[in-house]
Order: structure tokens, then sequence, then C-alpha cells
């Protein structure tokens, strides 16, 4: 059955026609990638999928992407990076890899149509950080808290582990002239390392509040940096408790 829904999906959601599934089954080799709680993540019906973002490759995307195809049998849909949508070449990339422009609009979109929406809430501050900040949670935008409530949807929260080893961040560099104002990442390596990955899904988070209650902003912000803690300290406790990196 879910077989038969993939195939009615439109190619510009479609990530396998770009990236073949054999490839992902052998990066998932290759990161030996461990998926934690799959069962946490609703089998259907609308839901936000809010990880953690790291290793300025997007390679944290594509994973959790397979893994959502794979192991929860879903087609997520990914609000990613505006860089993805400068030109024309890769903005068709990007759309046939399930990636669309992160802004409230699409978000809102897709989950009115009961889709599983992947939000990356820290944003190109998660994604662009420098490797000396590795796992330090950069302030959660309040997006996908107010794309909840509106839709009723609930949270998922993710945990990606091992991408900050895998793609290494000197700096993050800010565009002065052609693309101006767009941030962009100063890479160490650009051949992805074998760190060795996980991927752990927490329990989902129900917020049941009228709608009445966006206009509260301090309130969702605050809903937001609970959740961002909730991740901190679950993020912690992981690498704590891991072995080697990248043996």
């Amino acid at each position: 059955m879910f077989d038969d829904k993939l195939k009615k999906i439109k190619n510009e959601s479609f990530y396998f026609k770009t990236l073949p599934n054999q490839l992902l089954k052998l990066l998932k080799l290759y990161f030996r990638l461990e998926v934690e709680n799959a069962h946490l993540v609703p089998k259907k019906g609308s839901v936000v999928i809010v990880p953690n973002h790291s290793g300025f490759s997007g390679l944290d995307a594509v994973m959790l992407n397979h893994v959502l195809v794979n192991d929860v049998k879903r087609v997520p849909r990914v609000l990613t990076h505006k860089f993805w949508f400068t030109t024309n070449f890769s903005e068709k990339v990007a759309k046939k890899m399930g990636f669309f422009e992160a802004n409230y609009e699409n978000g809102l979109q897709f989950l009115k149509r009961k889709n599983a929406v992947v939000i990356f809430p820290e944003g190109e501050a998660g994604n662009f950080k420098p490797s000396r900040k590795m796992y330090s949670l950069q302030e959660f935008k309040r997006g996908f808290i107010r794309m909840a409530i509106e839709t009723q949807s609930p949270i998922v929260p993710t945990l990606i582990i091992g991408a900050e080893e895998t793609n290494f961040t000197l700096k993050q560099l800010t565009m002065k002239t052609i693309f101006k104002g767009l941030r962009i990442p100063l890479p160490l390596n650009l051949v992805p390392l074998p760190a060795k990955w996980r991927i752990i899904f927490l329990d989902p988070i129900y917020l049941p509040y009228d709608v009445a209650i966006l206009e509260d902003h301090t309130f969702i912000r605050e809903i937001a940096a609970d959740i961002q803690e909730l991740m901190q300290e679950r993020m912690n406790a992981e690498i704590r408790k891991r072995g080697s990196i990248y043996f």
C-alpha cells in the first residue's frame, strides 16, 4: 500500500529521482546510522518534525528524509534554506528532493494537507555555525509552534547526532555583494567524514490551544524555548554516553 502511495507522488517531491534509494542506503551504511524510536512519529495526519541542524552540507536533512520514508513510511516535506532556490537549476534539484523554501506559508499549506513537515527551527544559525559550537542548539525560531497550533499538529522533537563531525565549519560568512545578506558556511572539509550517526525521535508534544493564543508572543516564545531546552538536555545526555565518533 505504501509503495502505491509513493508512485502517486509528484516528481517535484519525489526525491528518489535525484538521490536513488540505493545510494541513500549506502550512505546509511557509511555513517553506520542507527535510528531510535521511529514508532513515535505518527503514521498519518499532519505532524511537525523538529530536528537540530548541523554539518553545513544538508546531509542531515537528506538522511532524515531517508529514515522517514523507509522506517516511518512517510514522505516528508522539508522546509530548507533559501540558498537552494537562488537558481533555476538548484531549485529544480531541491524540489525533486522534497525540499521547499522555509517560510510560514509553505509549512502551513503542507500541514493543512495532512503532510509530515520537517522544520529546522535553528535555521541557518544552526546549520552554518562554527564547529566549536557543535551540539549547542541555537535559538529556535517560533514559526513551528505557530504552525502546530494553527493546524493542531503534534510536534516530534528529533535529535541528529554525527552530522557535526561529518562536515566541519570554520565560520559563517555573510554575503555583501551577490545575494547580499545571504549567510553561507566556510567549510573545513567537503568530503563527508565517516562519523557514526544516530537519529533519535522523542515523544510527540501536543499543543491543544485555541488559535487566539498565537497573539500571546511571550507564551509562544516560552514554548519554543522549553522545547529547545528539552532537546538540549537530551542531546547533552546522548553525547556524554556515546562511544567513539569514527570507530
